[in-house]
This record gives C-alpha cells, structure tokens and sequence, in this order.
C-alpha cells in the first residue's frame, strides 16, 4: 500500500466537543461567502482532530473516533479526510477493513485532485464502491452513550422521580423526546421544583422571569406549570435551529441571540459544559421540529446552504 499522507497540524481534544462555537464564529451574518469560508475551516479542524485521535498525538488513542471525525470532516467536502479515512478502511487501522468504503471515499478525494487518492484506486479498484453511511447522516458527535431511562427514574427519590415522570409525560404532548427532555430538566436543577439560581431563574426548568413571561407561565413553582413553560421553549428553540439539538440545548442555557451571535456553543465555560452534559444523554443530534412554529435562524440558514452550494461544486 502506498503510505498515505499525514496533515501537519492537530487539535487539542478539549477543542473536538466544542468545536462548533470556534469555527463558526467568524460567519458573517447572512454572507454565504464567509459561511462557506467557516465551513471548510471546520471541516479542516475536525481533520486534524482526527488525525490527533487517530494516532494519539496529545489525546487517547481512538481510531473509532478518529473514523467519525473524519466521516464528519469528509461529509462537509473536506479532501485530507476524505483520503484519511479512505486509507483507514482500505488497511483496516483501527476499524473493519471495507474495501468498498474505501473505494467510494479514494473516488471522492481523486474527484478533487487528491493524485494519491487516485493512486490508490489501483488497489481497490472503483466497481464494488459503496459510500459509508455516516457520509449521509450526520453523526452525533456529543452522545456518548444512552440513557435509560427507566433505570435513571428508578435511582431517584420518591420526590424526584415524580417530577420526572411528569416531564417524561409531557414531552410527548410537545412531541420531545422525553431522554432530551429528562436531561435538560437535570441538568438545569436536579429535578427540584424549588430551586432557585444566582440568576433568579426558578424551578425545575430554570425559567427566568422573562422566558416564564414568554410561555405563560404565571407560577414558576408550580411543577407542571414550569415544565410546560419550558417545554414550550425548546419545542420553540427546536423549531428555530431546525432540529438541532446542540443548538437547542446551547440555547437554552445562554440565549438563541448568544448562539446566533456566536455561530454555534458559545464560548462560555458553563454553557459549553451544559451542552456536554445534555448531549451525554441523547442518541442522535437532530429532532423533529415544527416548521409552523417560528421561521428558522437566518444565520445557520445561510450556512447550511453555502454548505450544500460548495458540496454540489
């Protein structure tokens, strides 16, 4: 096999889980130019990021990580992660050996000039091609494993486990996943309807006073009362990011505008640590959203389609 090509730069791991706050930061507001730019500088990072856990350089080694990474890189038109990941199936480094993977991935990377990637056609030849799946669907990034739960209500308190059975209940009428629910509402105060922060945000959902204003919510102590008011507000924040619950979650903690502003997380320690703990929980990063509900942020509207433009180049 030809020895494949290294980039020359790699990312700290604390930079992989938070990557879409850095990135995106430089977007122009509605210019599908500097979002295209940020998209390609994106998909350059997670490259490297890659790289980095491909070979452990400053980070555990994780070639399953490494793998997704790249996948990820390589779904937003990225060539180095197109070839690497390529090289990863073809040898079998650290995952399955799939020469048709591998195929579809060297095709890819030749179809923007990459001469290695053409190279290496000659091994894996180009009939039996057949695209990774991940190419296609974006990956959660954030989930680590799934939460049950079942097995999470029945650890808690009598006290506590009725408050989470009524946020599992009413999920469903908001039409939330009831594991993104449950992880919002612990996250945002332990499931304790009488909590109050530094910020006077109350309750089990953490509604300030102008959030509980917005969704109607004319007593914040009240279990049910609270919990509808920010269910609301997701099902609303899920309708604005168009189902992306990073976003959502990253919006909740510090403010639509925050994240519209920023591009993506917000480079705020303890919203960047919330999302990790919510996304810890949940399986997938996109949601069905009602579209009826609000018009979608212009901001990740123009990066989605500079993106889609420079991925039909």
């Amino acid at each position: 096999m030809v020895k494949r090509f290294r980039l020359s730069r790699k990312l700290s791991c604390a930079g992989v889980a938070l990557l879409f706050s850095t990135t995106l930061h430089a977007v122009g507001q509605g210019d599908p130019a500097k979002a295209a730019e940020s998209v390609e500088e994106y998909a350059r990072q997670l490259a490297e990021s890659a790289l980095a856990h491909e070979h452990g350089e400053g980070v555990a080694r994780d070639p399953n990580q490494a793998a997704a990474l790249y996948c990820e890189a390589a779904r937003l038109g990225d060539g180095g992660a197109m070839y690497a990941l390529g090289w990863m199936y073809a040898n079998g480094r650290g995952i399955d050996r799939n020469d048709a993977f591998a195929s579809a991935l060297f095709s890819m990377a030749a179809e923007r000039g990459d001469e290695q990637a053409r190279n290496m056609l000659r091994f894996t030849g180009k009939d039996l091609a057949q695209r990774p799946n991940c190419l296609d669907t974006p990956p959660a990034v954030f989930a680590e494993s799934e939460w049950n739960i079942e097995q999470r209500m029945r650890s808690l308190s009598k006290e506590r486990r009725e408050i989470a059975q009524m946020v599992v209940e009413l999920a469903s009428h908001y039409q939330i996943s009831p594991a993104f629910a449950l992880a919002i509402a612990v996250t945002e105060s332990a499931l304790n309807p009488g909590a109050v922060s530094p910020k006077n945000a109350m309750g089990v959902m953490q509604l300030i006073p102008d959030t509980a204003a917005r969704f109607n919510v004319h007593n914040a102590f009240d279990p049910r009362e609270n919990i509808k008011g920010g269910l609301a507000y997701l099902r609303w924040l899920l309708a604005y990011f168009e189902g992306d619950l990073v976003l959502a979650a990253a919006a909740y903690n510090a403010g639509e505008g925050a994240v519209d502003r920023y591009r993506g997380i917000p480079p705020y320690k303890e919203t960047q640590a919330y999302v990790e703990r919510v996304m810890r929980h949940v399986q997938t990063r996109h949601h069905p959203f009602d579209s009826k509900l609000v018009e979608p942020s212009p901001v990740f509207v123009a990066i989605r389609l500079a993106s889609q433009e420079k991925a039909g180049q």
